[in-house]
């Protein structure tokens, strides 16, 4: 794997993730408690031997350098890095990224320094483990030009997604990005020819692509420097190579979840609760997740009640009741408190019990949550300050509210606290 470079794409200003996205890039939203989502990418690369790694972004990158920067250091006998290039105006360029494919345009004189033979281009918001020495094996034998990473997917989900049609080869014959109504019906297929059981070639009858994919080196120079208009992989380039290239379609078989939106974020962080096994584990000994190592203290926990969640390192929560949420590091949580499915992110440093008091009497509120507080389906951001006998349970079950300067959003249903808010005692949500 040493002749593959892996660039991972950023995104744009992360719109479908906002507020999580309104202080960081969307690669650096955190995940699963101490985790951020650029991990898995990154993780999933050092697990298949891939070493050099680039993550292009253009939006609030200063926490997600700060990330890479204190998680990924590669020994001095390797050649291994994990590098953040951000968009920026040059005279050749004065324009910021204008899209997926025109963002790696810009920096392709950089990866071309490298003289690897493969490109392998990923996305910064999915979530899924893979080994990517498997999904390059595949596409060398069958001397692709192109292989897309595919999964077989339902109808409801289906025109989120660019979907194609393959023939008896795995050669890509058709794509449609995002199609919809009698567009998206013409893209069914029986995806039986990927090796799914009738029943469940039934259920899914659409081959959607994951964002994945291996370009040789030569084909995505040529494609990107010959089309300069093109500005999108899945828009653009991918169905314009489609008649031209040989486009291999490799099926993967394991969990992967777009989390791009709040709603697919909050799921497929509480799904890691599930019992007895949840669908994505970061309980894998041979393919681990790595992340930043902080040093906390263990979490203590007392005469608290908690049930199917994960609470990560450095917490402090007492006489509570906790279900089915996921606490982040350094949460804390006093007495008389219930939180359930909720995701709280927690916070990036600790207050001392002396600055604790001293806030309470000067009528202000600690990091944490306040003594008495009810918090249900939420997600409460990082360094967040909840007063006691706050009630967080969106009680008029609003889809959406845009509450910025009370300190909340409502997305889906899902009450979204800003990082660094502050939510007054007492206050009903």
């Amino acid at each position: 794997m040493k002749k593959v470079l892996a660039i991972i794409l950023g995104g744009g200003a992360g719109t479908r993730l906002y507020p999580l996205t309104k202080l960081r890039a969307k690669p650096a939203v955190p995940l699963a408690g101490k985790y951020r989502l650029i991990d898995i990418p990154v993780s999933n690369c050092i697990n298949s031997e891939i070493l050099q790694i680039y993550v292009l972004t253009q939006f609030n990158s200063a926490s997600l350098n700060r990330h890479i920067a204190r998680s990924y250091s590669f020994s001095g006998f390797s050649d291994g890095f994990v590098e953040v290039l951000a968009a920026q105006q040059t005279p050749e360029n004065p324009k910021w990224f204008q899209g997926t494919a025109d963002a790696v345009r810009q920096y392709l004189w950089a990866f071309e320094e490298w003289g690897v033979d493969e490109y392998l281009i990923l996305s910064g918001d999915h979530l899924y483990r893979m080994d990517y020495s498997d999904f390059i094996k595949r596409h060398r034998e069958t001397n692709a030009d192109i292989t897309l990473s595919v999964v077989p997917i339902d109808e409801k989900r289906a025109s989120s997604f660019g979907l194609m049609k393959i023939n008896d080869q795995g050669r890509v014959v058709d794509f449609s990005e995002k199609p919809k109504g009698e567009e998206l019906k013409q893209m069914q297929v029986d995806t039986s020819i990927l090796g799914l059981s009738p029943e469940r070639a039934k259920e899914s009858p659409y081959i959607a692509s994951m964002g994945i994919y291996v370009f040789k080196r030569e084909v995505l120079a040529k494609l990107l420097e010959d089309n300069p208009e093109q500005t999108d992989f899945g828009k653009e380039i991918i169905p314009f190579s489609a008649k031209d290239y040989n486009l291999q379609a490799y099926l993967f078989k394991g969990y992967w979840e777009d989390i791009g939106t709040i709603e697919a974020f909050y799921e497929a962080n509480l799904a890691l609760n599930r019992q007895p096994t949840p669908s994505f584990s970061f309980y894998h000994e041979k393919s681990p997740i790595y992340t930043r190592a902080r040093y906390l203290p263990p979490t203590k926990v007392l005469n608290s009640n908690i049930t199917e969640s994960m609470i990560s390192e450095g917490c402090i929560i007492k006489e509570c009741r906790i279900h089915n949420s996921i606490l982040g590091i350094r949460t804390r949580i006093e007495a008389n408190c219930t939180v359930e499915d909720t995701m709280l992110m927690g916070s990036d440093f600790y207050e001392s019990l002396e600055i604790r008091q001293a806030k309470k009497q000067q009528g202000k509120i600690p990091v944490g949550i306040g003594e008495g507080s009810t918090i249900r389906r939420a997600i409460v951001d990082k360094n967040a300050r909840i007063g006691r006998n706050v009630t967080i349970v969106n009680k008029e079950n609003i889809e959406e509210s845009n509450r910025e300067d009370e300190g909340f959003y409502i997305r889906n249903g899902i009450v979204v606290v800003l990082k660094n808010a502050v939510i007054a005692d007492g206050t009903i949500i």
